[in-house]
């Protein structure tokens, strides 16, 4: 899998270019250095690359990392998530993901009428509906139906459909996908980097998709959430280590081929050990109190501080838990005297090249069936199991960032002993807690999927900042912003989803989902 992602670098196939010419000269007309057709293969492998690193440091980072309080930051122009500032980075990402849905959609278009090809077809439709759940949880009303649709029918105004029509057309893609594998029939193979076609693991991923799409309809349609619930739970979802979702990374001289999210933040913040960050970037206090208060061993895997080496000719990363310090949230606009005693992203785990990229995990699957549970849609496993398991595999994943990330299984029991399953506490004390369990296990690898999961749910309950001059009054971000060449490009379909979606498009418009 790992070579694979190192041929892909250079093998990307673009857009066909078969330009024809009516005095002869077709083959001077063609481009040797680009396909002809579409390489089913090759284009799924960078669709599931494009989907999961897209605008990561403007988005998930600066966005999203600082609003929901795992990071913070001293200055003004990447404070989009610390101090609500800036509209560049959630628009940004609007562009940013157009290359895996071209992409994605060039494949189904390519596998769709072969029959030989059912796996590919069902694959690349489950990609489809992961990388549009994230696109509609981020903006709302967006093109579904008609979108990628510029090259084969010349539509550049696709319209915008509904959230509530595209999460319904999502879940039946999904149910309609698995259903479709077949055994027989030849895979993606090492194309695929998430199980290297594996078809029993696909269906596992799908139902988990399921599972969190179901539960993400709780506050708007209960009954609705808790069919495809329940129907996920049934066919089967990702429970042990081996069938977590994961995209593996290669450190060398190919920049491509190195895990996006230690490419980003040693890129563009935490370059110069024990120096000033260039974005302003430490861990933020709410995070790092959260872990310290709580005996988290997570702490000393994602955590450090730069200390003076013995010589004081460098600095050393020490995670020792009595350093970590975290940074508030919009408390400053200069450089902070103490800058140099709070807490960053550990180098030896977050920030190595060659580090995982987790997709789904079984952390998150098992705290969806312990709220499962706590709703009286699963009654197979208790609630203080699910929980259990939901810590133990949250805790385990970080052996896959190498030996700075092992935490002992005694460790593991003892922060389980100190922190139980809360199940003679209310309905709202055990949402809580396993609302915040999903912020620190998700911490970093999906934080677009805490972003979604804070604003059904209301927790981890974050207590906002009102930075003088802020975009929202003092409210935390609800929605990423469509930017203003859809205004320009496409104004009679923006204009008709905007007056649906309450008029705004802001930071604090909202989802359909959101209530």
């Amino acid at each position: 899998m790992k070579s694979f992602i190192n041929k892909i670098v250079y093998t990307v196939p673009l857009l066909f270019l078969l330009a024809s010419c009516d005095k002869g000269f077709e083959e001077m007309n063609v481009d040797p250095n680009k396909y002809s057709e579409v390489i089913p293969e090759y284009m799924f492998t960078n669709a599931q690359l494009n989907t999961v690193n897209v605008n990561f440091v403007g988005a998930a980072y600066l966005t999203i990392g600082g609003s929901m309080q795992h990071f913070a930051t001293y200055k003004e122009v990447p404070a989009a998530g610390d101090k609500y500032f800036n509209y560049g980075y959630s628009t940004g990402n609007w562009n940013a993901f157009s290359a895996a849905v071209t992409q994605i959609s060039l494949v189904i278009e390519a596998v769709a009428d072969d029959p030989t090809k059912v796996n590919q077809l069902a694959a690349a439709r489950i990609w489809k509906a992961f990388l549009f759940h994230r696109l509609t949880d981020l903006y709302g009303d967006i093109p579904y139906t008609e979108t990628a649709k510029a090259l084969s029918e010349k539509n550049y105004t696709p319209k915008y459909d509904t959230q509530e029509f595209i999460y319904g057309d999502m879940l039946n893609e999904l149910e309609e996908s698995i259903a479709s594998f077949d055994d027989s029939q030849n895979t993606f193979g090492n194309a695929d980097l998430l199980y290297n076609g594996d078809i029993a693991k696909w269906k596992k991923f799908a139902y988990s998709l399921m599972l969190r799409l179901g539960m993400r309809l709780t506050e708007v349609d209960a009954a609705m959430a808790q069919t495809w619930v329940q129907k996920a739970i049934a066919g089967g979802v990702i429970l042990e280590d081996a069938d977590r979702a994961v995209i593996e990374y290669v450190d060398g001289s190919q920049t491509a081929s190195r895990n996006f999210i230690a490419s980003g933040l040693l890129s563009t913040d935490y370059i110069t050990p024990g120096g000033d960050n260039v974005e302003g970037g430490k861990l933020a206090q709410t995070l790092v109190d959260h872990l310290k208060n709580t005996g988290d061993p997570r702490l000393n895997v994602i955590s450090i501080v730069w200390v003076p080496s013995s010589d004081g000719s460098s600095f050393v990363a020490d995670t020792t838990t009595a350093l970590q310090k975290g940074m508030p949230n919009a408390a400053y606009n200069n450089l902070p005297a103490e800058f140099n005693s709070f807490s960053e992203p550990n180098p030896n785990t977050l920030l190595k090249f060659n580090a995982p990229y987790i997709v789904f995990s079984n952390a998150e699957t098992n705290l969806l069936l312990t709220e499962a549970t706590l709703r009286g849609w699963y009654n197979e496993v208790p609630a203080s199991t699910t929980y259990a398991n939901a810590v133990s595999a949250g805790m385990r994943q970080w052996a896959l960032f190498g030996a700075g990330g092992e935490i002992s299984e005694a460790k593991i029991n003892a922060y389980l002993a100190a922190n139980p399953y809360l199940t003679s506490g209310g309905f709202d004390a055990q949402m809580e807690q396993i609302q915040t369990q999903k912020w620190v296990s998700l911490f970093l690898e999906d934080e677009y999927e805490i972003f979604s999961n804070w604003r059904r749910t209301g927790y981890p309950n974050l207590v906002p900042t009102n930075y003088p001059g802020n975009l929202t009054g003092g409210k935390i971000p609800t929605r990423f912003v469509i930017p203003d060449s859809e205004e320009t490009y496409n104004a009679d379909n923006f204009y008709e989803a905007r007056s649906r979606q309450g008029g705004t498009n802001t930071l604090s418009s909202i989802v359909w989902w959101d209530k």
